[in-house]
């Protein structure tokens, strides 16, 4: 017996998901879950979920993020309906950002996956520095 037919045999191919996630227009993932699976989307709305702050609050909530990259993201929260920008007068203006209903929404779910992260990071640092030990002699040997 050839061995492609042995493959075929061995490993059948998958099942086809529903076809909403063949359709980018209306797949949840890529429309919902794409924005807020990204690192920054996840850390604002974490920090929002303890009330609102203002843009210098959140960059240094957020060290790593870079001033261009946290306004993006809170114009792309606010244009999702997750959180509202509201601009009190003043010299300079002062600037509250805040999750919405929606937002809050979120919450529960996220700390969900964040718990699910907490309880299984140590062991998943554990197989990655193993992953990444044993790459690393395949590749210089």
């Amino acid at each position: 017996m050839p061995a492609m037919s042995k493959a075929k045999k061995a490993y059948p191919s998958p099942g086809k998901a529903p076809e909403i996630f063949y359709n980018g227009d209306v797949c949840p993932i890529r429309n919902v879950l794409g924005q807020l699976g990204r690192k920054w989307p996840t850390l604002i709305m974490c920090h929002l979920s303890f009330g609102s702050h203002r843009f210098s609050e959140l960059r240094g909530a957020i060290p790593d993020i870079s001033q261009r990259m946290l306004a993006q993201t809170l114009r792309e929260l606010e244009r999702d309906g997750l959180l509202t920008r509201e601009m009190s007068p003043g010299v300079p203006p002062r600037v509250d950002y805040a999750l919405t209903p929606l937002g809050e929404s979120y919450i529960e779910p996220l700390q969900t996956l964040l718990s699910w992260g907490a309880k299984h990071q140590g062991r998943i640092d554990v197989i990655r520095r193993a992953y990444e030990s044993e790459n690393t002699v395949k590749a210089t040997g």
